[in-house]
């Protein structure tokens, strides 16, 4: 030992580490895995969950009489490490057949089957029966517009719990009852649909059982597509053709676009239209508005308008809604992309077709489980009839695709349909934190200046790091920009705006860590931040690869401005494109609370 060092030996391997490193973290420097369930540990995003509850990761230490758990006890000098003798193995073997005393056996029918912490743990140490049956709980399923919670299957492992309050501080969910009771629940007792929950989906991406589950609308679109009298649209986000493979055993970042078009037309839609058609649609609203507040600023010096914070995210507005509805006004009254699409679909695309609008059903495949609860919200409706008609995420999607036995591999790459297929590579980076702002950057740009932009990538907008900053020259006019990914980063962004000592002019707020790439429908990637490295670089190759690169260069979205919405944030483009808020702090909703 050499102050800086730790030497000890695990598995007759001797190693030195920094003091106060865990027998775990040494374990697998080491590339010895010791099994947990209750402890996840997430780098980047400064995130530990590590209550040491679930007694799993026990191993021997020579010269202790009791297991240690590993996750807990940390190494010091000397120490001799035993990770499977057969008292371990033993003690491992019988906590796991307590835990799974009360669980139940749902594991065929299970949302998680196959993905599954605890089945799979179970399956590496060897467990064919259950030797402690105990009393089963029988608490209700609780579902929300996109979350199930189901409390029987909660082990209290509290990594939701952590994900929720501590990354995301949306204080949705709490630990309750002690003993056999204990659980985590929604805070204050009520149910996920009136608690604090965002949607964000990120209590579900780290939970290692069925506890927590995305709600399936796969059943909504079988039926749609088996209806012959419907003209059943799908359109996909840019975050899924990066995700999507890693379902049917491509590497982390494979864009599997073509083979996702060509996987959807299979499952029987009529068209298959790009998300990113209306994400370009998005930056003319988003970046009109922008720059309309910018000018008025110019104008007078008046900042009560700015920071403009972006809006495509639901995850988001349902934070702002609930927690900071003071800030509604900043919020930009653009819809979201999925939002944007829905109703051009709805109102253009169902004239050119010459039907009515209840004859379509748009169902968008998303990153999101947000998406779910957005499509829902009663201001997205035409009498009753909703712009969007059902949200499935990608793991759904994935699903679809096995159930009809397509072999996703074999397929040959197919394209979208025009004309909502038409999108540029700024309608691509929407995927990733920091490219939202810099679509709108590339647009608001030229539209400000008149001038051709000097450089289209805006390197300085990119990266992990949770809180970014640049500023943006505007030809002498410098324009600051705030970017935020993960809600617990975004509300200390909220806090400098409140708090009257904000900088920026714009602020980009994605829900999720990493942005829609590690959305809460994305295949699980359990806070692996390289994977969702390999997904933002796939979009920014895909987005260099376009032949147009901005918002404002896309024909399709110019013909319908031509056609129909006659210019950006005009009255008819705010009717088609636009959406209003509401103060839900209190427990108002679409229909009581007051609007914003």
């Amino acid at each position: 030992m050499n102050g800086n060092t730790v030497g000890l030996t695990i598995d007759r391997k001797t190693m030195s580490v920094p003091p106060g490193t865990t027998i775990l973290e040494a374990a697998s420097a080491a590339g010895i895995r010791i099994p947990t369930l209750c402890h996840m540990k997430l780098e980047d995003l400064e995130y530990e969950n590590n209550p040491g509850a679930c007694r799993i990761c026990v191993v021997e230490v020579e010269g202790r009489r009791n297991l240690a758990p590993a996750c807990k006890t940390e190494c010091t000098e000397g120490m001799v490490v035993h990770t499977h003798t057969p008292r371990v193995m033993n003690a491992r073997r019988t906590v796991m057949e307590l835990i799974l005393s009360n669980h139940p056996a749902e594991c065929l029918t299970c949302s998680k089957n196959g993905y599954c912490d605890l089945q799979k743990v179970a399956h590496d140490l060897g467990i064919r029966e259950i030797r402690y049956r105990g009393e089963e709980s029988v608490f209700v399923p609780d579902r929300s517009p996109a979350i199930v919670r189901d409390m029987n299957k909660c082990i209290m492992c509290r990594r939701c719990e952590t994900a929720c309050n501590t990354i995301q501080t949306v204080g949705a969910l709490t630990a309750v009852n002690r003993g056999f009771r204990a659980v985590v629940a929604t805070a204050f007792g009520r149910d996920m649909a009136g608690s604090t929950c965002s949607y964000c989906g990120q209590c579900v991406s780290v939970c290692p059982t069925g506890a927590l589950s995305g709600r399936s609308h796969t059943d909504e679109v079988l039926k749609a597509l088996a209806d012959p009298e419907k003209i059943v649209i799908a359109q996909t986000a840019p975050a899924v053709r990066t995700a999507l493979g890693r379902d049917f055993g491509y590497e982390a970042g494979t864009l599997v676009t073509g083979k996702m078009v060509s996987a959807l037309r299979e499952l029987g839609f009529d068209y298959v239209f790009d998300t990113d058609f209306a994400a370009d649609l998005t930056i003319m609203e988003e970046g009109t508005e922008f720059l309309n507040r910018l000018r008025a600023e110019d104008a007078d010096g008046e900042r009560a308008k700015l920071p403009l914070m972006t809006s495509c995210c639901p995850g988001w507005v349902s934070f702002v809604e609930q927690h900071y509805p003071e800030l509604l006004p900043r919020l930009s009254t653009a819809r979201s992309p999925q939002q944007m699409f829905g109703s051009v679909a709805k109102r253009y695309f169902a004239r050119l077709l010459g039907v009515e609008r209840r004859r379509l059903v748009v169902v968008s495949v998303m990153p999101c489980l947000a998406k779910k609860y957005e499509c829902s919200r009663l201001e997205f409706a035409v009498d009753g009839n909703p712009d969007v008609d059902v949200s499935i995420y990608t793991r759904e999607l994935a699903r679809l695709i096995r159930y009809a036995n397509i072999d996703f591999r074999a397929l040959p790459d197919g394209e979208f349909d025009r004309p909502f297929g038409e999108s540029t590579g700024a309608g691509v980076i929407f995927g990733t934190t920091g490219g939202v702002i810099e679509a709108a950057m590339r647009t608001a740009y030229e539209l400000y200046t008149g001038r051709p932009l000097p450089e289209i990538e805006f390197v300085r907008l990119r990266g992990m790091e949770g809180i970014r900053s640049a500023t943006v020259d505007f030809d002498g006019k410098p324009v600051r920009i705030g970017i935020a990914h993960g809600l617990g980063n975004a509300r200390r962004l909220v806090e400098e705006v409140l708090a009257g000592k904000s900088p920026y002019d714009a602020i980009e707020v994605m829900a999720c860590p990493g942005g829609c790439i590690g959305g809460g429908g994305q295949p699980f990637h359990r806070g692996n931040m390289e994977v969702l490295r390999c997904r933002a670089d796939a979009l920014y190759r895909e987005d260099a690869g376009k032949p147009l690169r901005k918002s404002h260069e896309n024909p399709c979205v110019q013909e319908l401005y031509r056609e129909v919405l006659e210019e950006p944030c005009g009255p008819k483009a705010h009717e088609w494109l636009h959406t209003r808020y509401f103060d839900r702090k209190n427990g108002g909703t679409e229909d009581s609370g007051p609007e914003k």
